[in-house]
């Protein structure tokens, strides 16, 4: 399946939802690209939903790491969402699950957004 993305919003977060595969080349370059867009039209929370994504290799992961480390140095927070069991096991070897916040319901994690502002305001 090739890879496909599409952006939505809720309220002030910004969702990015993913399908296919995403891998060297064009997977993760459209990852890449497409939060580039999101962070550059200024989005700062945003919700990243692989649910639809099939295979992640390692240049998938490094993108994923590159656009969380681009969303941080511009003052955004990105969340992750619906990991696929596959690209899940492959988050928790690579120890990933300890750098991102990984939901599996999307209500919670679009609350979570709301808590940090809270939490940083006081």
């Amino acid at each position: 399946m090739a890879f496909k993305s599409n952006v939505t919003t809720d309220g002030d977060v910004t969702i990015v939802w993913l399908e296919g595969k995403i891998t060297l080349g064009d997977g993760s370059g459209g990852l890449r690209e497409t939060v580039r867009k999101v962070l550059e039209n200024g989005a700062n929370k945003v919700l990243i939903d692989l649910g639809g994504v099939t295979y992640i290799d390692s240049a998938g992961l490094g993108e994923l790491v590159g656009c969380y480390a681009t969303a941080q140095n511009r003052g955004a927070s990105m969340k992750l969402l619906h990991l696929q069991k596959r690209v899940e096991g492959l988050m928790q070897i690579t120890k990933l699950t300890t750098l991102f916040e990984v939901f599996e319901d999307e209500g919670q994690a679009l609350r979570s957004f709301h808590k940090t502002d809270t939490a940083s305001a006081n």
